[in-house]
């Protein structure tokens, strides 16, 4: 028989699939269109039958990735009235096991819960209750509004855990050993949530993969895409002005935008965007999101929290190899591509050739951009509670894929069918290339497992050793990696 559980707003009728309960496309707030467009989540309204949740819910508007980055990551758009939603697995409705909520990444704008290797069957396998969310994305969720709040994609995500914290009991989670868990935009949110008021006590662990406490653009940057962005529109950049836009269109001028930006990048024009790369994520509107989350951080907020936080070796590449820019880069043209990062000495670009002799400049300037954009923030984040003796644990993911001729290497989002012990998930080999180590997946999958059950992954937390745990062909510790390079953003990042 099908499983019906009783939530604050109703009760749902779930599947059984492969020994445990999904439940999928339950709401976990009001539909944010019609009066509620680009205004703070609200409750979902109440339901009196047994409702049906069998199906993903819709997704965020949003465009679809671009080639070539959409031959490699696959993204799901689903239609319909409300994406404020999110997906239960459970192998137990009468236990109280730990709880996984996992925050999909896209930039801010791409992604959802419904991709295939976001199956949460093998957390539920192996003992937990695995939850996956739905959040306003673009425009929708971060455009800086004069006459409406900021950052409404993290206030969903907030309320989605609001939603766990109330309803997850009845689901067989505890609710009082919640662990967040993101990647890339979701791995910055993660940093951001354990950064705002109003997301204090709603969990008690976190994961943040390949994004950290760094991605955040001042108020004054993001009014200046608001008010780029109405001006295409031809509105005023309010809520009242945005709201008489179809979602459909917005999301296409908004693409228009990002196209621009990136065709003129500077930083006179748009502040941090050009080195951020995304002009639409968290705003430091001081309230939502008070200061960089960074800062707060290393005030000793969220210091209670138990956090695992990482990167992959070869981040940039998913971004630099298929489009073919890493190969249209010389030497002549190196120095004047990571000033704008703060490297202006001669000495750092050729402390990056020195280590890893026989690179070419393109791969230097990849190397350069991971330590940027995902080695360096994950690592300020493990001196700055450890500097509050707040245990943190960091891990590098450090298998080479043989895509791309192997070009690819480490790079941005392979970790994540390793993470759930997805590799055969299809459309997963199209990043991974044939053969990917099952038990690489299984052994970095249990790492996870055990830090959301336990607090502890299994390797020591980051300190003076500065300990890190390497995933790769073999996996093993390494203190102090790269430290050479690590020096050389002192006082830029």
């Amino acid at each position: 028989m099908n499983p019906v559980v009783e939530t604050t707003r109703g009760r749902v009728r779930g599947r059984i699939e492969a020994g445990n309960a999904v439940f999928k496309g339950i709401p976990y707030a009001a539909a944010p269109f019609d009066d509620r467009r680009f205004a703070a989540p609200e409750p979902a309204p109440a339901w009196n039958d047994v409702r049906e949740a069998a199906e993903f819910g819709p997704t965020a508007p949003k465009a679809p990735y671009r080639p070539p980055i959409s031959e490699l990551l696959e993204d799901v758009a689903i239609p319909g009235e409300n994406p404020l939603n999110l997906n239960v697995w459970t192998p137990d409705l009468e236990a109280s096991l730990p709880v996984l909520v996992w925050i999909h990444g896209g930039a801010f704008v791409q992604g959802s819960s419904a991709v295939p290797l976001y199956d949460g069957a093998n957390f539920a396998r192996d003992g937990i209750v695995f939850v996956s969310i739905n959040y306003r994305l673009g425009a929708e969720g971060f455009a800086l509004l004069a006459d409406a709040p900021a950052n409404r994609g993290l206030l969903d995500q907030v309320a989605a855990l609001e939603w766990v914290r109330d309803n997850i009991a009845a689901f067989g989670g505890n609710p009082d050993s919640v662990t967040i868990v993101g990647e890339s935009a979701g791995g910055m949110s993660v940093g951001a949530l354990l950064a705002m008021p109003a997301a204090h006590g709603l969990f008690r662990r976190a994961i943040a993969q390949s994004g950290a406490g760094h991605a955040a653009m001042s108020a004054a940057t993001a009014r200046k895409v608001s008010q780029a962005l109405a001006e295409a529109l031809d509105v005023e950049p309010t809520r009242a002005g945005f709201s008489t836009i179809d979602p459909e269109r917005l999301v296409a001028v908004q693409e228009d935008l990002v196209v621009r930006i990136r065709s003129e990048p500077d930083p006179q024009a748009w502040g941090e965007i050009p080195t951020h790369a995304m002009a639409f994520e968290p705003c430091i509107d001081g309230t939502v999101l008070p200061e960089l989350p960074i800062d707060r951080i290393a005030a000793g907020v969220s210091s209670e929290v138990d956090v695992l936080i990482g990167h992959n070796d070869d981040e940039m590449t998913l971004f630099l190899v298929p489009s073919g820019v890493a190969e249209s880069v010389d030497d002549n043209m190196l120095p004047a591509i990571v000033a704008p990062y703060g490297l202006t000495d001669p000495a750092a670009l050729d402390a990056y050739r020195a280590a890893r002799p026989d690179t070419t400049p393109g791969q230097v300037l990849m190397h350069v951009l991971r330590d940027w954009m995902y080695r360096i923030p994950a690592l300020r984040v493990a001196e700055a509670r450890a500097a509050c003796d707040a245990a943190t644990y960091v891990y590098r993911f450090d298998w080479k894929s043989a895509a791309f001729g192997g070009r690819l290497g480490a790079t941005h989002a392979l970790d994540i069918g390793f993470v759930f012990d997805n590799l055969d998930v299809p459309g997963n080999r199209a990043l991974t290339g044939p053969n990917p180590p099952r038990d690489l997946a299984q052994r970095m999958h249990q790492a996870w497992v055990t830090f959301v059950t336990t607090g502890v992954p299994g390797w020591a937390p980051y300190g003076s050793t500065r300990t890190e745990m390497v995933f790769g062909d073999t996996c093993g510790t390494a203190d102090d990696v790269e430290a050479e390079l690590r020096v050389l953003w002192d006082g830029i990042r």
